[in-house]
């Protein structure tokens, strides 16, 4: 079991790295081809609508054939779509649509790799320690959000190359899924096909499952939203840093955060009920997200960065209180369709550029709108069913 979890977690590097880099992407569109802030949002929705249009199929791909074969599909159709960079930075450099087809590639084969390792990192071990053991799984998750944002600082901002770091994810990505297809898994709480339709009724009337999935499609926005503009709100609060420094404080300001937030988050929830510890950050959020609404500078930069930090146990926290009165055998499905929730995180930026064309703080009502929103879940969560 802990061979399996050590590979399996290696994964969540994997998609931290493709969704943060999403962030320098979406500033080097507005200044080389010229698109507003809400057209850039794009490169989100188009990932992140792979998650919804992609969860169902990828769900029954684990089912069918089982979690490893869910895995490598989502390494080889990540592969593809880094892969796809490379003509369309050569040949087709002011092609935004082709660039937007090569990241709902990625989409769909991120969409696999969550479908398939959430839910079995969850199922892998005891009930008990499902939330601990995704919070540490995702703290790869994490290391992957503070490299993508410097990485693609230097290389896609400072240079100009758009090519080069999704050829070398497409190499890494293509070598891992060769490693996956040929190494051996345990399977398990995996149901039959069949059953797909029968469990998803059965799941409606799980009231912690459904609005976990409510929960969780506000995470995703709210987060998604803030890693899209944090950018753009650095820059506009200091008009005289350069789009590469920003892009270094989101990395190792931001996302160092993040990353340190998932390591005290797996900590805490040793001596803290998951609930319990989800309100107290997602009130902690609300606040930052008030400050940085306010405009106040340097202090507003700051309680973005910080948002980072009480934000970082949300998803895997969420996750799993969703998915705690579920049975086993029902956890593919019940995964999928938690997957199918990310589509917020295509929503919520596209919603924030057109609101805060003319000022980004005021775009930053919508992840303010997404925490209290998580808070209220949380709140109800800690009072009925961790009582």
């Amino acid at each position: 079991m802990l061979g399996a979890f050590l590979m399996v977690a290696s994964l969540f590097f994997l998609w931290g790295f493709a969704h943060s880099i999403l962030d320098v992407l979406n500033k080097h569109f507005q200044d080389v081809l010229v698109v507003s802030k809400a057209r850039s949002a794009l490169v989100q929705a188009m990932v992140y609508g792979g998650y919804f249009l992609m969860a169902l199929p990828a769900g029954m791909i684990n089912r069918r054939w089982g979690y490893k074969r869910g895995l490598v599909t989502g390494l080889a159709l990540y592969s593809l779509g880094a892969m796809m960079f490379i003509p369309g930075a050569l040949w087709l450099e002011g092609s935004f649509a082709f660039f937007l087809l090569c990241l709902f590639v990625i989409g769909c084969g991120l969409t696999c790799l969550e479908t398939s390792a959430n839910p079995y990192i969850t199922v892998l071990g005891k009930p008990g320690g499902a939330a601990r053991r995704l919070n540490l799984a995702q703290s790869l998750n994490g290391l992957g959000w503070i490299i993508g944002p410097a990485i693609g600082g230097w290389v896609i901002l400072g240079h100009g190359s758009i090519a080069i770091p999704y050829a070398v994810l497409g190499s890494i990505t293509m070598a891992m899924a060769f490693v996956f297809s040929r190494i051996r898994l345990p399977e398990v709480g995996l149901a039959e096909a069949g059953k797909q339709t029968k469990e998803a009724m059965s799941l409606r009337n799980i009231p912690s499952y459904t609005w976990g999935i409510v929960a969780l499609f506000f995470y995703v926005g709210a987060q998604t939203g803030i890693n899209s503009f944090f950018i753009n709100y650095v820059l506009e609060s200091f008009p005289g840093l350069s789009p590469t420094v920003a892009a270094n404080m989101l990395a190792f300001g931001g996302m160092g955060l993040f990353f340190l937030g998932r390591l005290l988050g797996t900590w805490l929830l040793g001596y803290i009920r998951p609930s319990r510890l989800m309100v107290g950050f997602s009130l902690l959020a609300i606040l930052c997200m008030t400050l940085v609404v306010a405009e106040l500078g340097l202090v507003s930069v700051g309680a973005i960065c910080l948002t980072y930090l009480f934000e970082s146990i949300m998803f895997p926290t969420i996750f799993t209180m969703a998915l705690s009165e579920v049975d086993t055998n029902k956890a593919s499905t019940a995964g999928s369709y938690l997957i199918m929730s990310i589509v917020g995180g295509a929503i919520t930026p596209i919603l924030m550029g057109l609101i805060g064309e003319g000022s980004m703080a005021v775009g930053f009502l919508v992840p303010l709108f997404c925490f209290v929103i998580i808070a209220v879940y949380c709140l109800w969560y800690a009072a009925k069913i961790e009582r």
